[in-house]
């Protein structure tokens, strides 16, 4: 195959382009968003589900939630900040219940966002160490922390399908709905 000069220029944009964090107020802007996406989903599962898991072993929804909030609090939140990972887990000592698990990920949050506020536009290009002693800089490290979150709310969505609770769609429409109306479009 051969790819025209305007092609290859594109290929090797596409390549070296980095989604980029330049601004800390656009950036939470940005993550209060991702957090909002992921509180819907969590607000839609019944507190009776909350100590599911899919197989013995594996983290149950109420360890999933509080796994998102004390590896943004206590990893990401304090390497950003300078300081060492103190990610104590995701266990019930953490909190337990319904009302005491969603408290601890909105207060988590709330505590994350006020560390990450608290950087400098500057500061998004310094160094930060991760839990694995490799330094990376600041703001692809906030990234990664979105790209966690990303991950524990689509495995989320899994045990809620698994448990046939139904899901809110991530951007207003359902898959079936953007398939109806696109195709009413096209006719």
């Amino acid at each position: 195959m051969c790819l025209a000069p305007v092609h290859l220029t594109l290929l090797k944009i596409i390549r070296t382009s980095e989604m980029e964090i330049t601004s800390i107020k656009s950036f939470l802007d940005y993550y209060e968003r991702i957090r909002e996406r992921t509180n819907r989903l969590i607000k839609v599962i019944p507190p009776e589900h909350f100590d599911f898991a899919y197989m013995p072993g594996k983290f149950t929804i109420a360890d999933q939630v509080r796994h998102i909030a004390a590896i943004e609090r206590y990893m990401f939140a304090e390497n950003v900040a300078g300081r060492k990972s103190s990610y104590p887990g995701c266990g019930k000592e953490l909190a337990d219940g319904y009302e005491n698990v969603l408290n601890f990920f909105n207060d988590r949050h709330r505590e994350s966002v006020e560390i990450i506020g608290n950087l400098s536009h500057e500061d998004l290009n310094k160094k930060c160490t991760t839990p694995g002693n490799t330094e990376i800089t600041t703001w692809k490290w906030l990234r990664a922390m979105v790209e966690h979150e990303i991950h524990h709310r689509a495995e989320l969505y899994l045990y809620a399908n698994l448990l046939k609770i139904k899901t809110p769609p991530m951007f207003g429409l359902t898959s079936e709905e953007v398939q109806e109306r696109s195709m009413k479009d096209l006719n």
